[in-house]
């Protein structure tokens, strides 16, 4: 059970990690952080899981180029407002609602069903992020809070409801529309930091469901 609740403690880091790194721009402390031993020897360590190898060692790439680029920190804002702060039609913008709604509309029906979701385990969007509940950034924290409640279970019941929950949420609310927002970066994210992090995203979604289907 420990190990479980451990396991589970891991997961919910790493959906954590990618919140914040989508819902703002990079800070110079936040790249010497991604650029130590520490970051290093944890992503060296997803490497060893073999659907996490390719994505994570391009990760490794992308700031390994980071780091050796003049003025990273301007230039990886740039990138940020280019790619999230932008139009559709130039970005790769993420929100749900934009790839899921016939109309490609804001705040359509995704919106509408994450708000459900904070609302059904009352979890409040912080009021410093004044973005769409269907953002990523939002997603993922979520998810991340539903991994946490899993643990929390007093029951072997409580607690299976409650992977089924993550399950449904990640199969409808997140890998619904992740695939075709990293297709997007990777054709407008010319430096390739935010295009290898998502696509690092996509497939430790797609590991996860596994695990949450009992397939891995």
């Amino acid at each position: 059970m420990q190990e479980l609740i451990a396991f589970n403690e891991q997961r919910a880091a790493i959906y954590w990690w990618m919140s914040t790194l989508f819902s703002r721009e990079l800070t110079v402390e936040n790249i010497r952080h991604y650029l130590d031993e520490d970051m290093q020897s944890f992503l060296l360590a997803l490497t060893q899981t073999p659907s996490l190898e390719h994505p994570t060692t391009t990760f490794l790439e992308a700031l390994h180029r980071l780091n050796n680029r003049p003025d990273a920190q301007l230039e990886l804002a740039a990138d940020f407002c280019d790619l999230f702060l932008t139009t559709p039609k130039t970005g790769a913008l993420p929100y749900a609602s934009l790839y899921l709604d016939e109309n490609g509309l804001m705040n359509a029906r995704p919106a509408v069903e994450m708000e459900k979701w904070l609302e059904t385990y009352q979890i409040a969007q912080r009021k410093s992020f004044n973005e769409p509940a269907d953002h990523l950034a939002v997603e993922l924290d979520l998810m991340g809070n539903l991994i946490i409640l899993t643990n929390q279970q007093a029951s072997d019941t409580e607690s299976e409801q409650a992977m089924q929950a993550q399950d449904t949420f990640l199969t409808t609310m997140l890998l619904s529309w992740l695939p075709e927002f990293v297709s997007q970066l990777n054709k407008r994210d010319t430096f390739g930091f935010y295009a290898a992090a998502a696509s690092l995203l996509l497939a430790f979604c797609q590991l996860d469901a596994q695990f949450l289907k009992g397939d891995a």
